[in-house]
Formats: structure tokens, C-alpha cells, sequence
């Protein structure tokens, strides 16, 4: 290390290093932590420069989402109907839409305000579930125009519903044959498009809104609001690595950049690029990791077996769902997980694999299994995403495995009412995102906003897993709540390590990247139900101050 010195004086520095878990300074070079503890010790480093902004301020470790998506900055370049209010990238509120009827005159408001007649209209944020008497179809959009295609991309981003008008424009009839094409009772199309086959159908418009034309604003977008989220690394779990050269090195320039305000880490999705030699995808990751930067992280594997609870296209095991709907789809066929686990496990790759439902979860488990059984890896990584109905034997089993779960915990707040009246029913919206049982069980865990599905903010994750409330007021699993030590450990150690970076963030000791979330309260000392209500300053990324935007 060769540059200067800087201390930090913080009010309260809390580190996640059990040896020494409370500092009040924290000296930092070269974008390294030297050390941290009381001013004094801090002194012993060498000649140094005192930094007086956090004087007042509460430092912990970078806070780390290790599932999110650059959608949540694609997102809001379009209109939003979705239910909750979000907060922008300038703080701003863009209000939420809560009856139906809101919606549609929503849409027909900015239908009447487009000039160009053939301007599709895209809108993102719809969740049908909060209306499930009127189940947004095709008819309803055609209330709002028979000529301009429609296209409205639902929260879960696993679902959409279409009009005709662009039924016509990308030749979508009945006689398609593709799986997640919805028909109602009569053959007819419903106009809702279920999971990625189905969804792709809408071509352009669909990249619009799922990956939009302007990439680097889109990124932009996605690192500020993770900067005013308090996140230092964020996994981005949708993108996928880029297969093309150049827009992979574009990509390293813009995230390498100084001025972005977070790390990434990239995982490579064959989803995306329909894969049939999982060896030789395999291979084309270990050479795309060498490329790895100190902002830009690339190596991790991302997989897909099943949907979304809450768009009745997640797998469950018996009962499924609550209100009689048949079981969701297999993103996924379960019978080629093993093959396909197998061909990254052999090369030393950590699959992080999305399973919402619990029957997902077994096929991942069983996979698992028999490749350890195979091919021994003691350090593997592999992590369940969303985690939602896991139970305390599946919890057991991924303990044995060495399997960590990322578990979607703001679903309680978020959809925790929806759970419990209609997609599994009260016993299992009990047990739900069961955070205490990994714990018991010793999995290693973390939890995600699953952003822009819920709005980015590990500050929530922490409230919702430590509260358990609903958005009604209702306590769903008192006994699955924990505490804000382990809700924290979560979301710094926790991810850092599903992300196989606990070397180097996720708590604050020598030799660690120089990477801090900065609050104006400490979560241990405000009342557990007030967590969420924490201001964030800002950010320190590798030394360098980000000012988070309020608005």
C-alpha cells in the first residue's frame, strides 16, 4: 500500500467481526481497511488525514444484495401501475394504483396522451393478485385501445398480459404452440404471457421493458438505486454475462468506472442463450471469470426451475395451491437438473438456482445429492433462491449438503396477506421465508429484494425477517422471526459468502475492501418495528463517498 491514510470517526462503527464487533475509527488505504477501533489505535498506522463526515453517523459493514436485477433500472423509464408506491433514483414517490378501475384509467390517461399511433404502450408493475375478482386480460386492454399494442409487464416479471393489436403485430394466435401461451376454457388467448418462452413471444416490446435499449442508463439507474438502498455489491441475477466480447468489456468500462457507485456480480444464465452442451458453457464461464474486475465479478452460474407463487406458475408439493389452482410450471424440466447441475459442479462453478416452491426445491436437493456423490466438493456454494416454502427436513438436508439459501423475506410484508388468504393458505404462510429454521438447522443464509419486484433495500429485508408483519398488520410465524444480529450477519457475511466474496466484504476488519453502509441509527438501537424507517447517508465504496439521493 502506498497511498494515504484516512480515518474515519464514526459515532458507532459496528464491524460483523466477532473478535472485535464495535469501533468508533476505522483506517482505511488504498481503498483497503488497515484496521479499526479507537482513534488512537488508528493513529499507529502512520501519518493520516481524519474524515468528519460519519462523526454523527452510524458505519457498518456494505450491505450486500445477492439477488436483484438491472430491471430496476430498465423499469423507470415506463409508466408504473403497480400497487405500493416506489421511490425513484431521485427519491422521488411514483404513487401505487390500489382498485382495479385506477388501473385501467391509468392506462386509457396515457394511451390519450401518446402522438404516435403506433407507439406501443408499455407499463411495468401490475399485480393481478391484489384484484383477483378482475383478472386483468386481454378484453380489459382493449378497452384501452384496439390499434396500439399493449404491453403490461406484472411485478413478478414472470407474467404479462397483452391486447390483440399486438396479438396481431407479432402473429400470436391460438394455434401457437408454446408453453405459458394462456387459454382460457374456450381455446381463446387470455392475452397473459406466463414465464420466458411465452413472454418472449412479444419480441422487441418485451426486451424493452425486460432489458431496455439504453444499457448504460439502465445500469446507471440500477447502481443509484442500489447506492441510495445502502447496498455496496449487488448480484444481478437477470442479465446475464454478456456472450458478445464487446459488450462485455463495455460493461467492464462502466461499472470499472469510479464514479459507479456499487460492485457486481454478473452470474452467467444459460437460460438466456438456450444452451445443449452445459460442458462446454461451462468452460466459456471459468475463461469469462478470468475477466473478472475488482468492481465487475463475473464465474457464478444462475438456473431457473420453477415461477411465482403469487402467479400461481411456482411448483409446489401437496396440497398446492389454496384456492384449488393446478400447480405451476416447470421453467425448467426437473428430469435434466441433474444433468445440467453436474456439467458446472465438475468445473468447480456454484449454481444459484431460483425455487419459489417446494417442489422445486426437492428436484434441487436430489440434484445436489447425487452430483456431491459423484464429484466431492467441499466448497461448493450452491444456493436456492427465494427459498419461500422450504421446510425444516428440505433445511436439514441443504445443512448436510452444503446448500445456502437466499430467502425472499420481504415477501411476508409484501404479499404475506395474498399468501394467507389465497395461493398456500395460513399453515404454510406460517412457515414461509423461514429464516429461524436455516438458522436452527445450520444454513448458511441470506435474503434479497429481488429488486425490482420489491423496491432494493437490505434495510427492509432486515425489518420484514426480524418482524414478520404483513402490509395489513399481521404477524405471519412469530416463531420464524430473528434477531437483528442475525438479520444483519444475513445480508453483509451471510451473502457475501453465497457469492464466494467473504474474503474480502461483509464486515469491517484489516484486510477487507473498504466498502460501508452509512446510517443515521443504529438498527440494534431503534425498536424492531421502526427498522425500516432508517435513514441511509450513503455509501463508502473502496473509500470513495456516495450520497445517497432523498428526494
Amino acid at each position: 500500500m502506498s497511498g494515504k491514510t484516512t480515518i474515519f470517526i464514526s459515532k458507532k462503527i459496528i464491524t460483523m467481526n466477532a473478535t472485535r464487533p464495535e469501533g468508533e475509527a476505522v483506517a482505511i488505504r488504498d481503498g483497503m481497511i488497515l484496521g479499526v477501533g479507537s482513534l488512537d489505535e488508528m493513529k499507529g498506522y502512520g501519518p493520516y488525514e481524519f474524515d468528519k463526515t460519519f462523526e454523527d453517523l452510524v458505519m457498518i459493514p456494505g450491505l450486500v444484495e445477492a439477488h436483484s436485477h438491472v430491471h430496476e433500472g430498465t423499469h423507470w423509464g415506463f409508466p408504473y401501475v403497480g400497487y405500493y408506491d416506489r421511490k425513484g433514483p431521485d427519491g422521488s414517490i411514483w404513487k401505487g394504483l390500489q382498485s382495479f378501475d385506477e388501473v385501467l384509467a391509468k392506462l386509457k390517461s396515457l394511451n390519450a396522451s401518446m402522438n404516435d399511433p403506433d407507439e406501443p404502450l408499455v407499463a411495468w408493475g401490475f399485480d393481478p393478485i391484489f384484484f383477483e375478482k378482475e383478472w386483468l386480460n386481454v378484453t380489459h386492454l382493449d378497452q384501452v385501445s384496439k390499434t396500439r399494442p399493449i404491453f403490461i409487464f406484472h411485478i413478478s416479471a414472470h407474467l404479462a398480459t397483452i391486447n390483440t393489436a399486438l396479438m396481431s403485430k407479432m402473429n400470436i394466435t391460438k394455434d401457437v404452440d408454446v408453453v405459458g401461451l394462456d387459454k382460457g376454457p374456450d381455446g381463446e388467448l387470455t392475452g397473459e404471457l406466463r414465464e420466458p418462452y411465452a413472454l418472449r413471444l412479444a419480441g422487441d416490446i418485451y426486451e424493452s421493458v425486460g432489458n431496455g435499449s439504453e444499457i448504460d442508463r439502465n445500469w446507471l439507474i440500477y447502481g443509484i438505486q442500489a447506492k441510495n438502498a445502502g447496498c455496496t455489491t449487488i448480484a444481478e441475477m437477470a442479465y446475464g454475462t454478456p456472450e458478445n466480447q464487446a459488450d462485455l468489456d463495455r460493461l467492464k468500462r462502466m461499472i470499472d468506472d469510479p464514479e459507479y457507485p456499487v460492485r457486481i456480480n454478473q452470474p452467467y444464465l444459460p437460460l438466456m442463450f438456450d444452451i445443449e452442451d452445459h460442458d462446454a458453457a461451462a468452460q466459456w464461464v471459468i475463461q469469462q471469470a478470468e475477466q473478472s474486475t475488482a468492481k465487475l465479478r463475473l464465474g457464478l452460474v444462475k438456473y431457473f426451475l420453477d415461477g411465482s407463487i403469487q402467479g400461481f406458475t411456482a411448483r409446489l408439493r401437496a396440497p398446492g395451491y389454496y384456492n384449488g389452482n393446478p400447480n405451476g410450471m416447470w421453467v425448467t424440466p426437473p428430469e435434466e437438473m441433474v444433468n445440467t447441475l453436474r456439467s458446472y459442479h465438475r468445473h468447480g462453478l456454484s449454481m444459484h438456482c431460483h425455487c419459489n416452491g417446494d417442489e422445486a426445491v426437492d428436484v434441487f436437493l436430489d440434484a445436489v445429492e447425487k452430483v456431491q456423490a459423484e464429484t466431492p466438493w467441499m466448497d461448493h456454494r450452491h444456493t436456492i433462491h427465494h427459498s419461500q416454502l422450504t421446510s425444516l427436513s428440505q433445511y436439514r438436508k441443504m445443512a448436510r449438503l452444503g446448500v445456502s439459501a437466499n430467502i425472499f423475506s420481504n415477501h411476508i410484508y409484501y404479499w404475506g396477506d395474498k399468501h394467507y388468504e389465497i395461493t398456500v393458505g395460513p399453515d404454510r404462510a406460517h412457515r414461509m421465508n423461514a429464516c429461524q429454521t436455516a438458522k436452527q438447522m445450520g444454513v448458511n443464509f441470506t435474503m434479497h429484494s429481488d429488486a425490482p419486484i420489491t423496491p432494493i433495500s437490505q434495510i427492509h429485508s432486515i425489518w420484514a425477517a426480524v418482524n414478520r408483519q404483513t402490509a395489513s398488520g399481521r404477524v405471519l410465524g412469530e416463531n420464524e422471526r430473528i434477531s437483528v444480529q442475525d438479520a444483519l450477519h444475513a445480508v453483509t457475511l451471510g451473502a457475501a459468502y453465497t457469492l464466494n466474496m467473504d474474503q474480502e466484504i461483509g464486515s469491517i476488519e484489516p484486510g477487507k475492501l473498504a466498502d460501508f453502509t452509512v446510517l443515521e441509527e443504529s438498527p440494534f438501537e431503534v425498536d424492531p418495528t421502526n427498522i425500516r424507517d432508517i435513514t441511509v447517508w450513503g455509501t463508502v465504496l473502496g473509500g470513495k463517498l456516495f450520497p445517497a439521493a432523498h428526494g
